[in-house]
């Protein structure tokens, strides 16, 4: 199969890049393509809600690091994106890929966004520093999460699996309990 990890984390040795490593070594080891996108390290201008590419399907800001990563979407036969938590969303660069890329995975109709990523298989993770249980019930990683998930479910990909993990400040190193989350989510990309 073939992968493609997002992350949206700035902190490449982070609790969040760990945790997608974990994943990308338990592709690897089953013999997955995969490759990994940083968000931090791509090259975005932002959208200029001009809507053209809603019609055209085609984004009418020249082009960037977000029509590449695109293509690497509509190529991947599943996905992992991880993002640490700000202010209970994503990371703005995150956004802002997938706001300049809309058109390439949902398209406008009359009625319903027609999902253009149908039957691809998706895993979301989150990590933030508010300690569990408060991480869920403050919507803190929740929040996160939520976003990826509105992202992908009009895209039309499959979530089958996320994982949140609070309290990264305090307890700044994975568990085994974390580890074994992962290798077990990954299980679920057949």
């Amino acid at each position: 199969m073939n992968i493609l990890i997002i992350n949206g984390s700035p902190r490449k040795k982070g609790l969040l890049s760990q945790m997608l490593g974990i994943m990308r070594e338990e592709l690897e080891n089953r013999g997955d393509q995969v490759q990994t996108v940083y968000t931090n390290d791509l090259s975005i201008k932002p959208c200029i809600g001009c809507m053209a590419c809603r019609t055209k399907m085609k984004c009418s800001i020249s082009e960037d690091d977000s029509q590449r990563v695109l293509k690497m979407l509509q190529e991947a036969d599943a996905i992992i994106i991880g993002a640490p938590c700000y202010w209970g969303n994503i990371p703005g660069q995150m956004k802002l890929l997938f706001d300049r890329i809309v058109y390439g995975m949902m398209r406008d109709t009359p009625r319903f966004p027609e999902p253009l990523m149908k039957g691809k298989k998706c895993i979301l993770v989150s990590t933030c520093t508010t300690p569990w249980p408060w991480n869920i019930w403050f919507k803190q990683s929740r929040g996160a999460i939520r976003a990826m998930r509105e992202i992908c479910r009009y895209s039309g990909f499959k979530i089958v699996a996320t994982i949140e993990r609070g309290g990264t400040a305090k307890h700044s190193q994975l568990t085994e309990k974390d580890k074994q989350k992962c290798r077990k989510a990954i299980k679920r990309i057949i």
